[in-house]
């Protein structure tokens, strides 16, 4: 039996061995994740550059944004090495350091969309007190306590899964280190770790939603007992590109990692984590960008600002 000492690197398996796949699925990877990073780092961009979206909302908006630039590129950067140039191996410290990396940036997402449906929850519900409650300070403390959370959740997870003893096989069946794929290659006693993650990520997952649907249950109410269509409209309208990107994330997540392991099937588990891991830090800027008139008003401000800069200088 091999000391976890000795496996100084892991062999990536990838989505498919299919030759006539790798081209294709290259260039469609390549485009998902530069839309992603032009996405993201413009929605944070978006929202430093003009003053009037330095909201509460917005603020989270620009967190949530770093962090699907974060996870994204954590994982999606491998993938489509190992499409272009068969680079299958992925170091041990390298893996270790894709596995921290995505669970903290996912854990962070976890809590700031909690914190944005409590942002709606009082803008909608107590909107004359809004600017008391939704205070700088405490905007900060919410996005600083999602960070927290998400990274002291990875720096344990990380701990414990990369001192498990991987003895058998180094090759993952997966297109990244996630940890379903590497309790299957250790030769340790994984019982307890599986049960810790299960009560960890369903804690997590569970009391962020939790906060999420009182949250909306309250907003709800609120928009209900409105008289104005108008209002209510506005009321709606604000709310549908947070419950998009939260029905998007959570749906998913909660199928891959709240389920038996018994139950898993690997080749559904990366069809899945396609989605959660690669395709959705892509979807919500796009969500929040199509859905949102402030977002496009300064898109559009922005966009004539440089035109019209640029028309000056020459």
């Amino acid at each position: 039996m091999e000391n976890r000492s000795e496996v100084n690197h892991f062999i990536l398996v990838g989505l498919t061995d299919a030759r006539q796949l790798q081209v294709p699925l290259f260039i469609i990877f390549t485009v998902i994740y530069l839309i992603t990073l032009v996405g993201n780092l413009g929605m944070i961009a978006l929202i430093s550059w003009d003053a009037r979206l330095h909201t509460p909302m917005y603020f989270f908006l620009s967190n949530l944004s770093l962090v699907d630039f974060g996870y994204s590129s954590a994982i999606t950067p491998k993938v489509m090495a190992i499409f272009l140039m068969e680079d299958k191996v992925i170091s041990y410290n390298g893996c270790a350091a894709q596995f921290f990396f995505f669970v903290a940036f996912s854990t962070v997402e976890s809590y700031l969309l909690a914190a944005m449906a409590y942002d709606r929850h009082a803008a909608v519900c107590k909107p004359l007190h809004y600017t008391t409650t939704m205070t700088s300070s405490v905007c900060a403390a919410l996005a600083i306590g999602s960070y927290v959370c998400g990274f002291l959740n990875s720096s344990i997870h990380t701990t414990d899964t990369f001192n498990f003893d991987f003895c058998s096989s180094n090759v993952v069946h997966h297109f990244f280190c996630d940890f379903l794929a590497l309790v299957a290659l250790s030769c340790s006693e994984t019982h307890i770790s599986e049960m810790i993650v299960f009560f960890v990520v369903g804690f997590n997952v569970f009391f962020a939603l939790f906060i999420i649907l009182i949250s909306y249950l309250f907003i709800f109410i609120a928009i209900l007992r409105m008289r104005s269509a108008e209002g209510r409209q506005k009321a709606f309208s604000t709310c549908a590109s947070h419950l998009t990107a939260v029905s998007i994330f959570y749906g998913t997540v909660i199928f891959m990692y709240l389920q038996p392991s018994s139950s898993h099937s690997m080749d559904t588990d990366k069809v899945v984590s396609v989605f959660y891991t690669i395709v959705i830090p892509m979807l919500n800027p796009l969500v929040y960008s199509l859905r949102n008139k402030d977002v496009k008003r300064a898109f559009i401000k922005i966009s004539q600002d440089a035109k019209a800069s640029l028309g000056l200088s020459f």
